[in-house]
C-alpha cells in the first residue's frame, strides 16, 4: 500500500523539478520588463504574484530566484523597489526609492549590530569603519548627503 509523501517532500520535488524552468523564465530581462508594468508603490505585487505573472506557476524557489535577480538588478543601478508593506514594483519617484534604500538599510544595520555583539564592536565604531551614511534621515527630507555622526557624537554613544 502507497502511503501519500509528507507535503513537505512534496514540494521539494516540485521546486526541483520547476528549477530548470525558473532559471530559463526568470530571468534579469523578464523581470525587468514585467515590473515596467509596476511603478509606483500602488501597483506592487509579492514575490509569489509576480513569480506566477512571469512564469505562470510559483514556488518558494522561483520566489528565492526573483528576489536573487532583484539584488542583481540593483547592483547594477535598476530602481526596483520592494517592502514587506507593498512589494515589488519600480520607484516612481525619490521617495519610494528611500523608503526602500530605509529598509535595505535597517536590515543591514540589524545584522551589523549582531556581528559587533560576536565581536564585541561598538555599532558606532563598526559605522565609522564602513565610512556609509548609516544614520537614519529626516522624513522628508530629500536629502542624499551623508549622515554620519561626528566622531563626538560617536564616541559618547558608544560609551553609554
Amino acid at each position: 500500500m502507497n502511503t501519500p509523501a509528507p507535503d513537505n517532500n512534496r514540494t521539494e520535488l516540485i521546486d526541483e523539478l520547476q528549477a530548470p524552468k525558473y532559471e530559463r523564465l526568470l530571468t534579469p530581462a523578464t523581470v525587468l520588463d514585467f515590473l515596467a508594468d509596476h511603478v509606483g508603490a500602488a501597483n506592487a505585487l509579492t514575490a509569489r504574484q509576480c513569480v506566477q505573472a512571469i512564469c505562470g506557476f510559483s514556488t518558494a524557489q522561483g520566489e528565492r530566484h526573483l528576489r536573487q535577480i532583484v539584488v542583481e538588478l540593483r547592483r547594477i543601478g535598476h530602481p526596483v523597489c520592494a517592502t514587506p508593506v507593498h512589494g515589488y514594483f519600480m520607484a516612481a519617484n525619490d521617495a519610494e526609492l528611500d523608503e526602500t534604500c530605509e529598509f535595505l538599510l535597517d536590515r543591514a544595520i540589524t545584522s551589523l549590530t549582531q556581528i559587533g555583539a560576536l565581536r564585541r564592536v561598538a555599532m558606532p565604531d563598526l559605522r565609522g569603519q564602513l565610512g556609509l551614511p548609516l544614520e537614519r534621515r529626516e522624513s522628508g527630507s530629500g536629502n542624499r548627503e551623508s549622515q554620519k555622526p561626528d566622531k563626538a557624537t560617536s564616541n559618547a554613544k558608544a560609551h553609554t
